[in-house]
């Protein structure tokens, strides 16, 4: 794409996009976006079009339309899609193993830290007082050793979360 080019359709691109995108209630950036690419996609096909000025105005409302079309397609969601409410068998089973995973690097703490992260993960959900009392150790150090511990298990798990493969 030329300078030249860029520089003569940009003022008519912005005003066009500012039109088109209030209109069919989307953001002039991404319209002027969508042109660029589709100028882009133009050259690279084509070369530059006869009437770049037509070719622009053109392009802008079919991307307008586009977008249009998209929005109507589209539905907020209802529920949050990472909560689906009645877990089925296989998140079950992923739970679980994921569960195992955490116990088993908890096991394979140093010291005194499988008796603390096992006092925090406790089903009654104990206070730090009651930890403190239960392990023999001042509430105080309860804070710090719990970080030391908690930066051993993030080590231990980090090449277990690393070969899961997924994304994200």
């Amino acid at each position: 794409m030329t300078h030249d080019l860029v520089t003569s359709l940009r003022p008519l691109l912005v005003a066009e996009a500012s039109a088109e995108a209030y209109a069919s209630g989307g953001e002039p950036a991404d319209l002027e976006q969508a042109v660029w690419l589709r100028l882009l996609e133009r050259l690279d096909a084509h070369g530059p079009p006869p009437d770049p000025g037509r070719w622009l105005r053109r392009t802008v409302r079919a991307e307008a339309r586009r977008d249009r079309r998209t929005a109507r397609r589209e539905a907020p969601l209802s529920a949050d899609p990472a909560d689906p409410g009645d877990p089925d068998p296989e998140r079950l089973a992923l739970a679980a193993a994921r569960g195992r995973a955490l116990r088993d690097a908890v096991r394979r703490l140093p010291g005194r830290c499988p008796r603390l992260i096992g006092a925090l993960l406790a089903p009654h959900d104990p206070t730090y007082r009651e930890i403190a009392g239960e392990l023999g150790i001042s509430q105080g150090s309860l804070g710090p050793e719990r970080s030391r511990c908690l930066g051993c298990l993030r080590r231990l798990l980090a090449p277990e979360v690393a070969a899961d493969g997924r994304g994200g």
